[in-house]
């Protein structure tokens, strides 16, 4: 309960010592949360642990039954990896929280004893430079008296090796204290391995659609074992390490004067069934107006697709939205919305496919070279294809002008030929009965005929929503890999990899590469010049050495 105002010192240094405890309980209390949390989350990752375990066993007590028994496997591996991956995220909350107050005690995972990295792995020593003076009295005669060995799993393409990073400790004749070089950073606590093959795990897993348990499948294959519980741990880790990169892209995506929005759907695992999940994707690309902003992407995941999503994701965006059209987005559009409304652009390639199903001449000789029933093909869905692709015509060569020179284009050569779409579409419309599906694809441009004819009012609209579709592709590609995400968590960390991954593609950037250099040098890299490991700033150590 707050006390009462009375109550309260008058003196200010009484207050400000008040204010510095009650801060510290905060602090206390925080910090008891989140370790509770993380017990609460080692304990799911444990039980699904057994689960999985117990299902492995009973398929080797009654054999191979069916292919369902496979896929629950799977199913039950998918879910641990996510817990666990979770669990780590939350260590690491637990650990930052309990290092602001000093009575509550950091929070450590019980984990399994990892095995010993084989022995037919070869080894390259790396010995750091040991000191060559005193670090209490500043004398220089040292002598050895042993060594600290931190090994670390590493790869190559096709070739693994352990790493052994020594630093010798060193004891001083003359006051007998002992000195030894600092220990290095590491890119994920407890270093068990090294950027390359983390960047490695996340991307075949984020960028290439392989779930942790097909990578280990192949990794035991190739001489390499690692367990499954070891490599969600780095998938966690590396992503909290990774999350102050994808808030300076969220801060540089929401700084755009011109957004692409879509989403598609996501499988996620539930009890007993299935759910469809959300993944939203916004888009920033200034390329078509020859903007100087570089290109990235920020993914979003939700358990549903409510309109509340899309409105807390843009809720300080002020511009200009490319998108197709859902009612979800139409908060956004008021008049009094604050900071204030964001401006519709239509897509035209979404309204163009409409029509395409009902025009589709290559479609109908496949049909027919197959013996199939021909699809009846309309002539006004034709004319309207080709009205269509005639305005991309013009797009494709205004493509990275400045938006007054596309404005200028598009007004004399754009804007007739849409007056005289509107208008055809308009008596098309009234000679059909309102059930006709040409009719309803008519309609939805009509009703729609500001935000369809945006594009000639400002040269920063595109025409179409192609690039956030670009950006969803991955994604429509891994659901035929992964099948689903094992939990909400899961979704929220596979939107957060994305972001970075996508916006490395996007910049021609290798995200692999990108990712086990970035991985290599952030836990050391000053937090004020974090922008200089962004995608589009990015430069690799080694050339980044030569240019110093």
């Amino acid at each position: 309960m707050d006390p009462a105002p009375e109550s309260l010192p008058d003196d200010v240094v009484a207050l400000k010592a008040a204010l510095v405890a009650e801060r510290a309980r905060g602090q206390e209390v925080a910090a008891k949360l989140a370790a509770a949390r993380a017990k609460a989350s080692e304990d799911m990752a444990l039980i699904a642990a057994q689960k999985l375990q117990i299902a492995k066993l009973q398929r080797q007590i009654y054999g191979q039954r069916s292919e369902r028994s496979a896929r629950l496997i799977d199913q039950l591996a998918l879910e641990f990896e996510e817990l666990s991956a979770t669990a780590t995220e939350d260590e690491l909350a637990a650990e930052q929280a309990a290092a602001k107050t000093t009575p509550v005690r950091a929070f450590t995972r019980r984990r399994a004893e990892r095995d010993t990295f084989p022995d037919h792995l070869p080894r390259e020593r790396v010995v750091i430079d040991p000191p060559t003076a005193c670090a209490c009295c500043g004398g220089n005669r040292l002598r050895k008296l042993g060594e600290d060995v931190t090994q670390t799993l590493e790869t190559t393409p096709r070739r693994w090796k352990v790493i052994e990073t020594v630093r010798e400790k060193f004891s001083c004749r003359d006051c007998e204290a002992i000195s030894q070089a600092p220990a290095p950073f590491h890119a994920i606590p407890r270093a068990w391995a090294g950027p390359s093959l983390l960047a490695m795990i996340v991307f075949e897993k984020f960028g290439q659609h392989q779930p942790l348990n097909r990578q280990a499948e192949r990794y035991a294959l190739e001489g390499a074992p690692i367990a499954l519980s070891t490599m969600a741990d780095a998938v966690g880790a590396v992503s909290t390490a990774l999350d102050p990169l994808r808030r300076l892209v969220e801060a540089h995506v929401m700084a755009a004067e011109r957004l692409h929005g879509d989403d598609t759907t996501v499988p996620v695992l539930a009890k007993g069934k299935t759910d469809i999940g959300r993944l939203w994707i916004y888009v920033r690309d200034d390329e078509p107006f020859g903007g100087a902003g570089p290109p990235a992407a920020i993914f979003h995941y939700s358990r549903d697709r409510r309109g509340e999503h899309p409105q807390a994701h843009l809720r300080g965006y002020a511009g200009i939205l490319q998108a197709d059209a859902y009612d979800g987005y139409n908060k956004l559009y008021r008049a009094d919305r604050k900071p204030s409304p964001i401006r519709e652009a239509a897509c035209w390639a979404h309204a163009r496919r409409k029509f395409f199903v009902l025009a589709d001449i290559e479609e109908n000789a496949r049909r027919k070279a197959g013996g199939k029933t021909e699809i009846p093909l309309s002539p006004i869905a034709i004319e309207m294809v080709r009205r269509i692709d005639a305005l991309f015509a013009i797009e494709r060569s205004i493509n990275g002008r400045s938006p007054e020179q596309r404005l200028t284009v598009r007004r004399a050569e754009s804007g007739p030929l849409v007056d005289d779409l509107m208008t055809y579409m308009r008596e098309q419309a009234a000679k059909l009965s309102r059930g006709h599906d040409l009719v309803k694809a008519i309609q939805y441009m009509l009703n729609r005929g500001p935000a369809f004819t945006l594009f000639l009012e400002d040269g920063r609209v595109c025409m179409s929503n192609n690039a956030a579709e670009r950006g969803l592709r991955g994604v429509a590609l891994g659901r035929k890999s992964w099948l689903f995400c094992g939990s909400d968590r899961g979704g929220r960390r596979a939107a957060d990899m994305y972001s970075l991954i996508v916006t490395a593609k996007m910049n021609g950037v290798d995200p692999q590469a990108w990712l086990a250099d970035v991985l290599s040098r952030i836990a050391g890299h000053p937090a004020h010049r974090l922008d200089e490991l962004l995608p589009w700033n990015w430069r690799p150590q080694a050339i980044s050495a030569l240019a110093a």
